[in-house]
């Protein structure tokens, strides 16, 4: 079992955990500026990754440009793609992880703390992403007990690029906020992923 195999009750069951799904679990959360550049690029790319219609599309051309701003904003965060993370793989914590933030400058091994983990949903249905995204965010709070480098909020999100929903988990308790924020809200979007990163 990976990340990828888990349904949300199935998480939720396996590892003991409370849901609490809202709206405006992060309404109150300022909205940071958008850069020149990735006005810029996401004027470019919006309509043709849409046209495209592809994970990978979509990927390249709008996740990663963005997560490429919180990067250039926070300098001291690492920030991953793809990368193998085999946390407890007797409990299907392993696989692939689409991105994930830690706050630690290092690029070469992911060092503790991971604290924000994005997964990128398929066939753009947001809710099937819930599941892998959860199991990420245990294995992410795991990895950094296991390094000694705990910390109180492990953050996720779902997105197909267009649309972002934002999750948290806090020891046991998985707050879901079934608030969407669409790709005009980018301000919206950067102001979360920059609040997960300052919070910490």
């Amino acid at each position: 079992m990976v990340y990828s195999d888990f349904k949300l009750n199935e998480v939720i069951n396996n590892f003991g955990l409370t849901i609490n799904e809202k709206s405006g679990l992060f309404a109150d959360i300022e909205e940071e500026e958008c850069s020149d550049l990735l006005t810029t690029i996401l004027t470019e790319n919006i309509d043709l990754a849409i046209a495209i219609n592809t994970e990978k599309a979509r990927s390249e051309m709008i996740i990663s440009p963005i997560l490429l701003e919180i990067r250039r904003k926070f300098n001291y965060i690492g920030l991953f793609s793809g990368i193998d993370f085999n946390v407890e793989p007797q409990k299907g914590l392993n696989g692939f992880c689409d991105f994930m933030i830690s706050l630690s400058k290092e690029q070469l091994f992911v060092r503790a703390p991971v604290i924000t983990l994005l997964v990128e949903s398929k066939n753009e249905n947001l809710k099937a992403g819930l599941g892998q995204c959860v199991a990420e965010m245990i294995a992410a709070q795991l990895f950094n007990e296991q390094q000694n480098n705990s910390i109180k909020t492990i953050y996720g999100v779902i997105t197909i690029g267009t649309i972002w929903q934002f999750l948290k988990l806090e020891d046991k308790i998985i707050y879901i906020d079934l608030s969407e924020f669409y790709i005009k809200d980018i301000k919206k979007i950067l102001g979360i992923l920059s609040s997960a990163i300052r919070q910490q």
